[in-house]
């Protein structure tokens, strides 16, 4: 399992289906069946939802949102972003390079990535190259984040 292809999910009720196996295994926090539910009724046809499949059964996903500008709360200066949100990947696909490919593809569209970290998750999103927002706002607010420049590009508040 060295190559893993991230694709872009469908919305659509097999993908509804798909999402059901990860709330089987209890991680009922990062659950994305409201977000997909949401988009399947707006008929939102540029799915933020990204996966990875083994065989053809879906073990991880993630959101991967675009933020304009002029919503930028992290960067100074502000700047269109990337928020990496909701990563997943089920027991037993884990520590085997599925998590970074999923970073690695939202660090391939060339922006800044934002990410809230969950918790105990802080030494992968360092591994991951990932640096802590430390200004107050974002901890006052109960957030985590982090985020990933591109070579050059930016800095945080």
């Amino acid at each position: 399992m060295d190559k893993h292809e991230v694709v872009r999910l469908r919305i659509n009720f097999k993908t509804l289906e798909e999402f059901e196996n990860f709330r089987e295994y209890g991680v009922q926090e990062l659950s994305m069946k409201e977000d997909l539910q949401d988009n399947i009724v707006e008929n939102d046809s540029e799915s933020p939802f990204y996966g990875i499949y083994f065989g053809d059964k879906l073990v991880a996903r993630m959101s991967l949102y675009r933020i304009e500008a002029k919503f930028d709360r992290y960067f100074d200066p502000p700047q269109d972003y990337l928020e990496l949100w909701k990563m997943e990947v089920l027991p037993g696909f884990q520590n085997k390079g599925i998590g970074k490919a999923l970073v690695d593809f939202a660090k391939s569209e060339g922006l800044p990535v934002k990410t809230n970290a969950r918790q105990r998750s802080d030494d992968f999103w360092k591994k991951q190259g990932f640096e802590p927002i430390t200004y107050d706002e974002a901890r006052d607010k109960g957030e985590n984040p982090y985020v990933w420049f591109p070579s050059g590009v930016g800095e945080q508040k």
